[in-house]
């Protein structure tokens, strides 16, 4: 059953390679969904897809990319809405 979780991903996660990172990761996985900077520093995460493979993502982006700093990870699940066909940054 497909599922969707809103991130929020916080700490030194902008100007590092973070958005390219997560697309890399969320597409291996074959997730659907979006990432983008926001203005308070954040870096927000809309994904669609198996809840086991959005688990995973969520791992991955813990880690973040080499220079990232990530210090916190917030998730909202919900229920899929067949929103996306593929991966991309906005």
């Amino acid at each position: 059953m497909d599922v969707r979780a809103d991130i929020t991903v916080s700490g030194c996660v902008q100007g590092v390679g973070y958005r390219y990172y997560t697309i890399q990761e969320a597409r291996r996985l074959s997730l659907g969904g979006t990432v983008q900077n926001r203005f308070d520093g954040t870096v927000h995460v809309v994904v669609e897809g198996e809840k086991v493979l959005i688990l995973e993502l969520i791992k991955r982006l813990r880690l973040g990319p080499r220079f990232a700093d990530v210090r916190d990870v917030i998730v909202d699940w919900s229920d899929s809405q067949n929103e996306f066909k593929d991966f991309r940054i906005i």
